[in-house]
């Protein structure tokens, strides 16, 4: 279940070359180390089928520190990965053997390879997803189709964003035809019809992390942001009246790819018109991951990548041993939640002892903090407000978010029911002060108007002044009456 030591990738791409070192919970690690150096090897590959060599230089230099900083962090598995620049170039192999060198065992991924990879790693963020993943690097587009958490087939182009400025030499209306006739003989044509197109690719991450900006969006987290197919086209006008000094005001928006925005941006309109998805879909999992997700047994893969990252949270900043699960299962008989929800409730109970260390008069906004900018996956924007909303109840903040922006993108009737989850868990913790044991003799139910609080004769003690307001305060939430009953266990009772 849990990594013991820190591993890293090095993925040697056509535009940059990173280092993303991974610790903690195997089935969702934490990134504890990011780096990226634009080294560019893919820009010249079309014209000359070389890696340039001052390319070659800027990439070895930082492959050179990387593998410094993995010895010095201990990390004890590196795998490096080569993608279509290397693939490509006739110097590839000694450009290889230059990185061996350095003490890495380097490998080059094919196409198909390159195309599962990043397709596995849309489905490790987002298990249901369901349509076509387009993978956008320097040199190469890689296209995925996924139903049902499987590949179904995939297609490596020669399309990447370092190759669009000589494909575009031909015009607009050109560049879209050979576009739509490289997707065809793919066989992708119409391929995401009535279904998601999901991107993947720094190059997308940066158009989404433009349009957020312009648009004004209040969460700006790329991950699952959702955008319309007409959007591309808006944006196109949008991007070309803003002078570079405004796009790198954009916050997160990285210097290094506004040069390829515009490219980016009218692949993707191509895109649009032959795939006709019915919306697009940013996925910030790609190959990287889909390595780590390929090494995983089946068993888990299957875990639900937002309980686990939450468990993993949880357990780390949590008083005592974690007891969200069954704090979970102790409220669950008071609400009606679809899997879908229920899922934003297991998480918030997982959460639920993740600020007892801040001021008191903070925890609540530490528990949207978390909620809204934690390092989620398998969630949207409406599910992040949904667990803010469910945390900051809980840590005593009350019914209502405080920022209605970020309240807005979710619907009023999912926050209120997100409220009383909070109410609940901040019941249960009270009342158990945050062990086990107080929640496995008691039991919280419904029956007909009334919210029913059962506990077994010997803990009846546990019921003080502040859990008979909270039960009440959650009582009147749902529009119930609060009832407490003492019994000789949970199971058998008696009213008092």
């Amino acid at each position: 279940m849990f990594a013991s030591s820190p591993v890293a990738i090095v993925d040697i791409g056509s535009n940059s070359v990173r280092l993303v070192v991974y610790s903690g919970a195997k089935r969702i690690p934490s990134i504890i180390f990011n780096e990226k150096v634009m080294a560019g090897l893919g820009r010249d590959v079309a014209e000359t089928g070389l890696l340039d060599e001052g390319a070659q230089a800027r990439a070895l230099a930082a492959l050179e520190r990387f593998r410094l900083l993995t010895r010095q962090m201990g990390v004890v598995r590196t795998r490096v990965v080569a993608t279509a620049a290397v693939r490509e170039a006739a110097n590839g192999d000694a450009f290889l053997d230059r990185v061996g060198a350095l003490g890495f065992e380097p490998r080059i991924l094919s196409g198909d390879e390159e195309a599962r990879m990043a397709g596995l790693g849309v489905v490790s963020a987002i298990p249901d997803a369901d349509g076509i993943v387009g993978d956008l690097g320097g040199g190469s587009l890689e296209l995925v189709e996924l139903r049902g958490r499987r590949i179904r087939r995939s297609a490596s182009l020669p399309l990447g964003v370092l190759k669009l400025d000589r494909v575009a030499e031909v015009g607009e209306a050109t560049f879209a035809k050979r576009i739509a006739k490289s997707v065809a003989a793919a066989g992708f044509d119409r391929a995401a019809e009535g279904r998601p197109f999901y991107l993947v690719g720094g190059s997308w991450r940066a158009l989404a992390t433009v349009e957020m900006g312009v648009s004004g969006h209040p969460l700006p987290i790329t991950h699952q942001h959702v955008m319309a197919p007409a959007r591309p086209a808006e944006l196109r006008e949008e991007i070309a009246r803003m002078s570079r000094e405004q796009l790198r005001a954009i916050p997160a928006l990285s210097a290094g790819r506004i040069p390829t925005l515009a490219r980016a941006n009218q692949l993707l309109e191509a895109l649009i018109r032959i795939l006709r998805p019915d919306r697009l879909i940013v996925s910030s999992f790609g190959i990287r991951e889909g390595l780590l997700f390929d090494d995983l047994e089946p068993a888990q893969q299957g875990l639900d990548p937002l309980v686990e990252a939450a468990r993993d949270v949880g357990a780390g900043l949590g008083r005592f041993v974690q007891h969200g699960e069954r704090l979970d299962a102790w409220l669950a008989p008071v609400f009606d939640d679809p899997p879908e929800r229920a899922r934003l409730r297991l998480a918030a109970c997982l959460l639920a002892d993740i600020a007892w260390a801040a001021h008191p008069d903070f925890r609540a906004e530490r528990g949207i903090d978390m909620a809204l900018h934690g390092n989620w996956v398998a969630i949207d924007a409406p599910g992040r407000v949904m667990l803010a909303q469910a945390l900051f109840s809980s840590f005593g903040g009350g019914s209502r978010l405080p920022y209605p922006k970020v309240a807005a993108l979710c619907p009023a009737e999912s926050l209120e029911r997100a409220s009383h989850w909070g109410y609940a868990i901040r019941l249960g913790q009270r009342l158990s002060g945050g062990v086990e044991i107080g929640l496995e003799r008691s039991r919280l139910s419904r029956d007909g108007d009334r919210l029913v609080l059962t506990i077994a004769a010997g803990e009846a003690a546990l019921i003080g002044e502040t859990v008979e307001r909270r039960l009440k305060t959650l009582a009147t939430a749902m529009g119930l009456k609060p009832e407490k009953v003492i019994g000789r266990d949970a199971g058998r009772t008696r009213r008092n």
